[in-house]
């Protein structure tokens, strides 16, 4: 494998991804102490081969894992081995690049209708009558 499949016509070369062993956190007994079981990926988005418009969706996008500098960094240690691990960081890189191939529709601003707001007033206007009779009663 030397390259990540986005679509059939984008492709991610594994020489753009850095990744890296990292120690897994949490509860594991002795073995996680020892062992580097966890994959820490780093992407620069940037000077990727990806196309101009994609990286430009991928900066917009408002992800914790996409650093100011443009840099996609994900953390994997849910799996037990390094493998498992390498597998499902580069997963979830490929699904994060597809969640931008996707191009969003332009919303189109629309008016609520005259009778939709008199609607709104009127259940308003009832709301604030029950309101009203909830209160204490003057002799």
């Amino acid at each position: 494998m030397d390259s990540i499949s986005i679509s059939p016509n984008t492709r991610i070369p594994l020489e753009e991804i850095e990744l890296s062993a990292i120690r897994s956190q949490g509860a594991g007994g002795q073995h996680v102490n020892k062992t580097s079981t966890g994959i820490h990926l780093r992407f620069d988005i940037g000077n990727s081969s990806l196309p101009e418009e994609i990286k430009q969706r991928l900066l917009q996008r408002a992800d914790r894992r996409i650093t100011a500098d443009g840099v996609v960094i994900i953390k994997s240690q849910q799996g037990r081995s390094q493998a498992r691990n390498r597998i499902a960081a580069l997963d979830s890189l490929a699904e994060l690049v597809r969640s931008v191939l996707r191009v969003p529709k332009k919303r189109k601003a629309t008016k609520p209708t005259k009778s939709s707001v008199t609607r709104r007033i009127e259940q308003k206007k009832g709301r604030g009558e029950t309101k009203r009779l909830r209160q204490k009663v003057d002799f």
